[in-house]
């Protein structure tokens, strides 16, 4: 978790207002399911720095209980898209619904609703694991013998029981990570944002990851997840989409990409559509040279 959660409203009410009902001889519309309400909806953004749009007319759908695999090239636009989907940035001009919700008239409702961990990390370091697993629990509105037996579970869950009264100004990078994760979760949300949850960690920290992430797919909660190691997203994703250069490339199930681009795998369709690297035949002028000495 990048940064403190933010209070979860007084109020939850419902994005929409229910239909009146139909005259008692007129059948009245059948009921929308609740998965029929995507759970990412964008429409447009544009994010601009300084003149530069690294986020230019993006549009997207997660659906409801989707494993969404949000890929691209270094500086594509993801860790920007995520920040504005999530609050953090403002969009300079387009729509954004998370479940449901308007994000610019529900912020807080959305916030409340969402589990979010950035790629950079800004935890309280002077607060064990267990502290501030019961902040960021408190936070969100969980009365205190809850927090506390949340904080426990996700701390035994990932792997952190006997770190739980180490301050997390002493936890390694992985262990961090995974406390952040648990964070992310202690409040039971239905949508996660993982921005590269596998980044900098050793293969054990990223094992447990791995099974979690499992473990979430398997209940239903919607995960929007960037990452480089399409080998895990491979085996996860049910749905995907690449950004190059801001631009929104491609966005759909797996299965229906897969057709599309003529791609057996994540990496063959990321490479169809970002275009092959050039990763045979490169030589350095300076190495291997004859009568290059000191």
């Amino acid at each position: 978790m990048a940064r403190p959660p933010a209070a979860p409203p007084m109020s939850d009410p419902l994005p929409d207002s229910p239909p009146a009902p139909a005259p008692a001889d007129q059948p009245g519309p059948e009921p929308t399911p609740v998965t029929a309400v995507p759970a990412v909806n964008a429409v447009d953004l544009v994010k601009k720095f300084a003149g530069f749009a690294a986020v230019d007319g993006l549009s997207l759908e997660v659906p409801q209980g989707a494993f969404y695999a949000f890929l691209g090239p270094n500086g594509a636009g993801k860790s920007t898209t995520i920040a504005m989907l999530t609050g953090i940035y403002g969009a300079d001009t387009g729509s954004i619904k998370i479940l449901g919700r308007d994000l610019k008239r529900d912020p807080l409702g959305v916030k409340a609703s969402i589990g979010v961990v950035f790629e950079e990390l800004a935890l309280f370091e002077r607060l064990t694991g267990l502290q501030y697993l019961v902040f960021c629990g408190r936070m969100y509105g969980l009365k205190g013998d809850e927090a506390t037996r949340r904080a426990k579970e996700l701390l035994d869950l990932v792997e952190l029981t006997n770190k739980a009264d180490g301050l997390i100004a002493d936890y390694s990078k992985g262990m961090r990570r995974k406390v952040a994760i648990a964070a992310a979760l202690i409040h039971a949300p239905k949508l996660i944002f993982l921005d590269e949850p596998f980044e900098g960690i050793d293969v054990l920290a990223s094992a447990v990851i791995r099974e979690l992430l499992k473990e979430l797919k398997r209940s239903g909660t919607t995960i929007f997840m960037t990452t480089h190691v399409l080998e895990i997203a491979e085996k996860l994703a049910t749905h995907a989409g690449v950004i190059v250069a801001g631009k929104m490339k491609a966005s759909g199930s797996v299965p229906s990409l897969q057709a599309k681009y003529q791609a057996s795998t994540l990496e063959d369709l990321f490479q169809a559509i970002v275009g092959t690297p050039r990763a045979t035949g490169v030589r350095l002028s300076f190495y291997g040279s004859q009568g290059s000495t000191p």
